[in-house]
């Protein structure tokens, strides 16, 4: 059994690389600094192997128990960054222009490293871990690359556990639940083309700015009138433009809009996609334009395995106590690339509290060091329940 307080001095030492990463976010599979960082650690750590390159900068480090032989649980924490300017004042702030851990992903990989510390230096277990070190969660599918450049065989992985900050949730406290977890999010950009003129003379035009005002009304019909209400469906118009300031009495020829939708029932979600689609064309249609439909499929929905939810909660419960831990929290709209793991090897995912801090993807967020010692007993907890042993 290892002493509290060696765990809380791995969690000190995880806040100060975690502010690190902070400083110097990257994006996407660009992550050279931080997949080097990681990759070092990893090593020094005592890694049984430390792999590289897995996705362009993924890395996934192994440790085996021991204990003896037994099954092989993957632990994953997301790395990337996000394009937005960071708003916090801090010490530690970003140091790169138009790029800030807006999502928490400094402090999933720094809990992570802490871990695997913690392992590497026990190996109080009968199997392996296998810790995954994923890029481009924010919209690049990187968890979805590493599958298919063949990671899950290629480490022999039987389960895979996943874990979110959430703000607004006490620190200390969890929350998970059976089956969809978070959504499925899709994404859209449309072009209207009609024939611009003067504002004055608009029976001469084609007025692609009235048509996408119709679609933008049209497009929330579908959650309201087309859907169960238990159903849940966000159809969000984030993207307009058209036109210019300058010339305000000038119709434009075209407008561009984009948004995105989210659905939770595999079969909404291709119910929506085929409304959405008739909507744009007869929209097109009626005010006698052109519409361009750009859909880009997003990532699937992220459903918990019953049975690794359960041991998830029973992770949770043994770290923080059951009145800390919501078992059957409500699904979220918000989609996350874990789901690709998750279609593949039963796991589940948790969110962890951030506590009373700015919503995730806000230029004022940030992440809560005080998160790092719960994330850390967690997974350790889970590990020792999964594997046989004690944390």
């Amino acid at each position: 059994m290892t002493s509290p307080d060696a765990l809380e001095a791995i969690a000190k030492e995880a806040a100060d690389w975690r502010r690190q990463i902070h400083q110097q976010p990257e994006l996407l599979f660009d992550l050279p600094k931080t997949a080097a960082l990681v990759a070092e650690k990893l090593r020094a750590f005592g890694c049984d192997e430390v792999a590289t390159g897995i996705a362009k900068s993924g890395v996934v480090g192994v440790i085996r128990g021991r204990l003896g032989a037994g099954r092989t649980v993957a632990l994953r924490a997301d790395m990337d960054a996000l394009p937005m300017s960071e708003q916090t004042n801090l010490p530690y702030a970003s140091k790169v222009p138009n790029m800030m851990h807006a999502c928490g992903h400094d402090g999933h990989t720094a809990m992570m490293l802490a871990t695997a510390k913690h392992l590497a230096a026990t190996r109080d277990f009968a199997g392996t871990v296998v810790l995954i070190f994923q890029p481009a969660e924010e919209g690049g599918a990187g968890g979805r690359v590493m599958i298919e450049e063949g990671m899950l065989e290629r480490f022999g992985i039987d389960e895979v556990y996943g874990m979110h900050n959430e703000p607004g949730r006490p620190v200390g406290s969890f929350a998970t639940k059976p089956g969809p977890m978070m959504a499925a999010g899709d994404r859209f950009m449309i072009t209207l083309n009609g024939r611009g003129g003067h504002a004055a003379s608009p029976h001469e035009t084609r007025d692609s700015v009235l048509a996408c005002a119709h679609l933008v009304t049209a497009a929330q019909s579908i959650a309201s009138r087309n859907t169960d209400p238990f159903d849940p469906v966000v159809v969000s118009l984030t993207h307009i433009a058209a036109g210019s300031p300058e010339a305000l009495n000038v119709i434009p020829a075209s407008v561009t809009l984009g948004g995105t939708i989210r659905t939770i029932n595999p079969k909404t979600r291709e119910d929506v996609e085929q409304r959405f689609r008739d909507i744009v064309a007869n929209t097109a249609r009626l005010f006698e334009v052109e519409a361009e439909l750009d859909w880009r499929p997003g990532y699937p929905v992220t459903v918990n395995d019953p049975a690794m939810t359960q041991a998830a909660i029973a992770a949770a419960s043994t770290v923080a106590g059951e009145a800390n831990v919501d078992g059957n929290c409500a699904a979220t709209m918000g989609a996350e690339d874990f789901s690709y793991m998750l279609e593949k090897r039963p796991g589940a995912i948790v969110w962890i509290g951030n506590g009373d801090s700015a919503g995730l993807h806000h230029p004022a967020y940030d992440f809560n060091d005080d998160a790092i010692i719960h994330g850390l007993r967690y997974w350790t907890t889970l590990v020792g329940q999964r594997l046989g042993s004690a944390a």
